[in-house]
């Protein structure tokens, strides 16, 4: 395996060995602390533009399913259609895999995928280091070839424009309720999810107008980058929200961002993120937690929603933002993921709920 040297933009370095394809790569770097679920993670269209590093060691071991698509055209096992993480950082890579589902290894898929891999890092110090400094770019860097040095922007760039499908789609059509689902790159279990309560989802591009569509109920879906570089989807949610006729909304990740930003509320960007499957999370008002799965880089100010709308759910470690709600119409949104491929399942009901409102 070739050497490379992972660069952050703060100028630490970390040494490991290539694994996946073989071409020098830059983004924004992330950690994640899941124990399991990379080939859901990689194909989460919200890692879209950054390298992501995983911090539990052992990566690789159960391989990676054959790709499928299921006949409405959902992949079966993925998250969607290709990798979209732009690297993988990992302490440990298991050569080795055994699962039952499992057709070929982590690293011929980057490979066949054209994604690179590390391995060799010290994971758990580039995760203190990330943490203390917050997240930043970084560089994989060929040793054997130091002058070619790759570059990339995160802040500032429309990742939702790049994922987001780029005409209407239509599933299970013909039931009773439909759903328009604004794509901003959407994970196919959410697509599941709804589809299994019996819904027609009507997906659209990101920035389409929707509202001259006829729909029961509409869904704002996850996606990757900042939420103040889609300003064309927030303005066509305000559009729903002051018509007339009250229908439900329910928003996931992004999709609670741009919710709270239709709302007037504004938009931060978190110090490191959330991206696990171990976030404690309370609903306000209650003394119900529930561990959730996350996968975001900023989060919502409580103190600029407007008297209308309130805090719906709030992260048990840092206080911040992890839904909204609006205090008389049928408006609510989750920053954490209740469809939760991989896991966990704790806060499926949402879709429960949200499907009797419509």
């Amino acid at each position: 395996m070739r050497k490379v040297t992972l660069i952050l933009d703060d100028g630490t370095q970390f040494h490991g060995e290539s694994f996946g394809y073989d071409k020098p790569v830059a983004g924004e770097v992330v950690f994640n602390t899941a124990m399991m679920g990379y080939p859901e993670s990689l194909t989460d269209p919200s890692y879209a533009g950054q390298l992501m590093a995983l911090t539990y060691p052992l990566v690789g071991n159960y391989g990676v399913p054959a790709f499928s698509l299921e006949e409405n055209g959902i992949p079966t096992f993925m998250e969607s259609s290709r990798i979209w993480a732009e690297a993988i950082i990992v302490s440990d890579y298991s050569t080795e895999f055994s699962h039952w589902n499992a057709k070929e290894s982590l690293a011929d898929w980057l490979k066949r995928e054209q994604v690179p891999g590390i391995t060799g890092i010290d994971t758990r110090e580039l995760t203190k280091v990330l943490r203390e400094h917050g997240v930043m770019m970084g560089k994989i860097v060929f040793d054997d070839e130091p002058e070619n040095i790759p570059y990339a922007n995160y802040s500032g760039v429309n990742f939702v424009d790049k994922v987001s499908c780029k005409e209407i789609i239509r599933y299970n059509e013909g039931a009773e309720k439909k759903v328009v689902l604004v794509d901003c790159g959407v994970k196919a279990n959410i697509l599941r999810c709804l589809l299994k309560r019996g819904v027609e989802v009507i997906r659209v591009p990101w920035n389409y107008d929707f509202n001259e569509l006829e729909f029961d109920g509409l869904f704002l879906a996850n996606g990757p980058g900042d939420p103040d570089t889609c300003e064309d989807a927030v303005v066509n949610i305000r559009k729903f929200l002051a018509n007339p006729v009250v229908r439900p909304c329910m928003g996931i990740c992004m999709g609670n961002q741009l919710l709270s930003k239709a709302a007037g509320a504004t938009i931060y960007k978190l110090k490191y993120g959330h991206r696990s499957h171990n976030q404690p999370v309370r609903m306000i008002g209650t003394n119900k937690c529930f561990i959730t799965s996350q996968n975001h880089g900023y989060a919502v100010d409580d103190e600029t929603l407007s008297a209308d709308w309130e805090p719906l759910f709030v992260n048990m470690n840092d206080n911040s933002n992890e839904g909204i709600r609006h205090k008389v119409n049928p408006w609510f949104s989750a920053q954490f993921h209740p469809e939760a491929a991989s896991g966990p399942v704790d806060t499926e009901f949402l879709f429960d709920d949200f499907v009797k409102l419509l």
